[in-house]
């Protein structure tokens, strides 16, 4: 059983009250719901068991990468005294930007989401794929600072908070960044730069994907800029091989030298990171002859334990000296096919001549290594890595950190009660590009298995509630209970996909359910690309196979498109065929 936090303190109940109020718990004895119009989930199982982690020995001196496994991308990361806090991108998923914190970098605790408000980001029906790109949290002088982009809103933003596990201000709007992916840095002599990605110069793009980095001051004080945009990096590392896609960039100063460090050649295979460094801030920067510092593309596809699209690297330096680094990577089971989405791995930084090093960059990332030279952490933490259970039994008054909503939620529809979470089936449905009735968490190992137990009623064969592996609304499964057209419970498994019936809906297995009285359980299993299908109405019952080996290739970044992972999720709709 997982360790209760303080939960999700938004709720939809309360997500269009004010910032004071807006951190109520939503009550366990709410007298104004009425079971039968909710579907209601007495537990959720999740249960991770990848072979990767089977044999490995691994003592208190090591720790597994990927340190956050699943769907937590472009990591940044900053340290204050002895602890260290992590931010990830999160897209349309509400609320966003979760923040962890630690104090011995390999054993993570999530303390929040820094956008829980509505009116920090109201996602709309935007693409899954848009809202929050890549932050960048620092500290300075008693004040935490994350730097961001809202391609769904906004654009480009800062929030602030004095405790990072919150509240955090509403965004402070920088209409001067053009661009994505922002980094804020301080430096000695008080003056604060912004440095961000943006077009090329004069919107001249010399090849496809010729990308830019630009760097302005800010005033802390005014909260808003006070230079023009000047460009320090154009294209990447060396304009004749047509670098693409320099983005992500972080400033950090040692020795004299302001080094740049960026992600170079997109996000997919062909991602990897490199560094320049100028002993002035506006450069001329230096690439370093060694560059890339990171990257996997040139490697043995056939390696064990691959790790691939390695990229979007953050640096942070310890209290004894040692440096750090965390970066995305993806842990693919085909041709560049995975299904979890990019994830947090973790590696030392090694200095040669003032230059930095990604240990082991070129080489394969372990998936075990040698843990940082810092007290092991004696808090219990719920895992976030290697082989887990994790069961919530809905007996909290507020939803774990763990669980998110797709885009930002407008009214109340659900409601934590005597045990169980009630989701209310409405209007929208799963097909659509909007805040429809789902709450879910990120599937973090290739090889797992998801299970709930759920009571619900349809009243007409239009409603429909069940277990959904989603990646967005054209490529996801449903395990699920329904009336059919003869007006009997089934339970089935639906499966939309682009590239099979050009997104349309297909119903896959299903199967009459003769116990109409009783709760129903239905199980996904995973295990690399092939996921099955489970269902049974009593807990002690054997599991009843409703369809296996079904190929989940249409979860994969390849197939689907888009920057997010696969989550696992309760779903309710009145309207969904």
């Amino acid at each position: 059983m997982i360790r209760r936090k303080t939960g999700l303190k938004i709720v939809a109940a309360v997500l269009l009250m004010s910032a004071t109020s807006s951190c109520k718990k939503i009550s366990q004895t709410s007298q104004s719901v009425v079971y039968s119009d909710y579907a209601a989930f007495d537990w959720f199982d999740y249960r991770g068991n990848d072979d990767a982690y089977q044999n490995v020995s691994k003592s208190d001196a090591d720790y597994l990468n990927p340190v956050l496994a699943g769907f937590y991308p472009d990591p940044t990361i900053c340290r204050v005294g002895d602890k260290f806090y992590l931010v990830n991108s999160s897209f349309c998923y509400f609320p966003g930007l979760p923040i962890f914190e630690s104090t011995d970098l390999v054993h993570w605790k999530q303390i929040g989401n820094i956008i829980n408000r509505a009116e920090q980001a109201d996602f709309g029906n935007s693409r899954l794929s848009g809202g929050m790109y890549a932050p960048t949290i620092r500290y300075n002088k008693g004040t935490f600072y994350v730097i961001c982009t809202n391609v769904s809103g906004v654009g480009n933003f800062i929030v602030t908070a004095k405790n990072p596990a919150g509240p955090w201000s509403n965004p402070i709007v920088l209409p001067q960044v053009n661009g994505i992916d922002p980094d804020i840095f301080f430096d000695e002599d008080g003056k604060v730069y912004i440095t961000h990605n943006g077009p090329p110069p004069n919107n001249i793009s010399v090849h496809d994907g010729h990308r830019a980095i630009y760097m302005l001051e800010y005033d802390l004080e005014k909260q808003k800029t006070t230079t023009a945009p000047k460009l320090v990096i154009n294209g990447g590392t060396d304009m004749s091989i047509k670098p693409v896609w320099i983005e992500g960039p972080h400033v950090v100063k040692r020795n004299g030298f302001y080094y740049l460090i960026c992600a170079q050649g997109g996000t997919g295979f062909n991602h990897s990171e490199v560094v320049f460094r100028s002993k002035n801030i506006y450069g001329p920067y230096e690439s370093y002859a060694d560059n890339p510092i990171l990257r996997q593309k040139h490697l043995d596809p056939n390696r064990k334990n691959q790790v691939s699209t390695t990229g979007h690297a953050d640096f942070v330096e310890l209290q004894n000296g040692d440096w750090w680094s965390v970066f995305l990577g993806c842990r693919p089971y085909g041709p560049d096919l995975y299904n979890l989405g990019r994830e947090t791995f973790m590696m030392p930084v090694e200095w040669k001549n003032d230059w930095p090093e990604i240990v082991g960059g070129n080489e394969p990332i372990p998936m075990i290594h040698k843990r940082p030279n810092l007290p092991l952490s004696k808090e219990k933490t719920e895992p976030l890595n290697g082989n887990f259970i994790s069961k919530d039994d809905f007996s909290s008054n507020e939803l774990d950190f763990k669980w998110s909503f797709i885009r930002t939620p407008k009214e109340k529809w659900y409601e934590l009660i005597n045990g169980k979470l009630l989701i209310k089936p409405r209007s929208e449905s799963i097909h659509t590009e909007s805040n429809f009735s789902f709450i879910g968490r990120r599937q973090q190992h290739l090889k797992f298995e998801a299970s709930v137990k759920l009571e619900f009623n349809p009243k007409n064969n239009l409603e429909v509630a069940g277990l959904t592996a989603f990646q967005n609304e054209k490529h996801y499964f449903l395990v699920g209970k329904r009336l059919n057209a003869d007006h009997k419970l089934e339970v089935f498994v639906e499966r939309t996909a682009s590239k099979i019936n050009e997104g349309k809906s297909e119903i896959i297995s299903k199967k009459e359910l003769l116990d109409t009285d009783e709760p129903l359980l239905v199980k996904i299993e995973g295990n690399g690309r092939l996921y099955s299908f489970y269902f049974k109405t009593a807990e002690k019952a054997e599991w009843n196979l409703l369809i296996k080996d079904v190929d989940g290739s249409i979860l994969s970044t390849k197939e689907a498109g888009g920057f997010v992972g696969t989550y696992l999720g309760m779903y309710a709709s009145k309207k969904h065929f």
